[in-house]
């Protein structure tokens, strides 16, 4: 991952890119599979299919799903083993592939269903800075629908921009930048088709200054760019872009946090993350990018079941095991 914090693929996202071609050509096939039938299945039925294999892929307790409950635990304070855990780790995936039936489907949704549909908290801080000329970072979790937030945006009048990891065959990546695009995004790729820097950070800096909103995930970077904060009592890595971006173009930083409702979708705007008044660049991107952990820490407390983390999150965690414990289904 770059310091610009673009989606590290999934989750939510689709698998990192680097498996065979065949393999990749296969997943290719079946998110176009999806986004060809989905849409036309009524929405009823979508939902209950996509919720039944959301509970087949949670009884068979695989690695993502395994650390899934790693992860929740830690946000609730339980051991993985707890009954307590397992409950919401089916919560969790049923919630996760909720995401994707809402993503095959969004192009059928209208912009009256959107708006209606979407419980906005804080819309005033980000409206109040671009009304002034100047730019926002708006810094989000894994969780909810980041599609939904972003059409939300985009039907209030202002579209954003964004960043994606490349992905293995060029026909999945280009198919998710499409999509995205469908929506009114504006989607930098993370890294250039050969290889080596797109150069990403400059054109997001570049939009900051121009008055405009970036929207970026930026709740885990383990690689050795990533800032060291301490997160549900434990020790993690997060983007250094969005304090980052914050800092160079003095655009607002505003951490967000998004959920699902019944029938709708749930999204809140914090106040801006201020930019300290001491300290090298280096401390002051520290200090705010901790600050955006706190504020992600009690948004997914309060929602643990929307975030969709089945990737490794804290430093002194191991991987799961590769076969699942005995018990299954529970």
């Amino acid at each position: 991952m770059s310091e610009t914090g673009g989606p590290p693929g999934p989750p939510p996202r689709p698998p990192r890119p680097g498996g065979t071609p065949l393999a990749d050509r296969a997943v290719a096939a079946a998110y176009a599979a999806g986004w060809a039938v989905v849409r036309h299945v009524p929405e009823r039925t979508a939902a209950w299919f996509f919720r039944v294999l959301a509970d087949r892929l949670w009884r068979r307790r695989g690695r993502s799903v395994r650390r899934l409950e790693v992860n929740l635990a830690r946000v609730v304070g339980a051991d993985p083993g707890d009954p307590a855990v397992r409950d919401l780790s089916r919560a969790g995936m049923r919630s996760y592939f909720r995401y994707w039936m809402e993503s095959f489907r969004f192009t059928a949704y209208t912009r009256e269903r959107i708006l209606d549909g979407t419980r906005f908290i804080g819309a005033e801080n980000i409206f109040d800075n671009l009304a002034r000329g100047r730019g926002v970072v708006i810094a989000l979790p894994h969780m909810g629908n980041y599609d939904l937030g972003g059409a939300w945006l985009v039907h209030m009048g202002h579209p954003f921009t964004t960043v994606a990891e490349r992905l293995k065959p060029e026909s999945l990546f280009e198919r998710f930048v499409a999509y995205r695009e469908s929506l009114g995004m504006e989607v930098l790729p993370l890294t250039a088709k050969g290889g080596g820097s797109a150069m990403a950070f400059g054109t997001l800096a570049k939009r900051l200054r121009e008055g405009r909103p970036v929207c970026l995930p930026a709740e885990r970077d383990l690689t050795e760019r990533g800032i060291e904060v301490e997160f549900f009592g434990a020790r993690t890595r997060m983007v250094a872009g969005p304090a980052l971006l914050a800092v160079q173009t003095g655009a607002a930083l505003l951490p967000a946090v998004l959920w699902f409702e019944d029938g709708g979708w749930g999204i809140r705007v914090h106040e801006e993350v201020p930019v300290p008044s001491e300290g090298t660049r280096q401390e002051k991107v520290a200090v705010m990018t901790q600050a955006v952990a706190a504020v992600f820490e009690k948004g997914i407390a309060e929602h643990p079941e929307d975030w969709h983390m089945l990737q490794r999150v804290w430093l002194d965690d191991a991987e799961p095991p590769a076969e699942p414990s005995a018990g299954g289904a529970s």
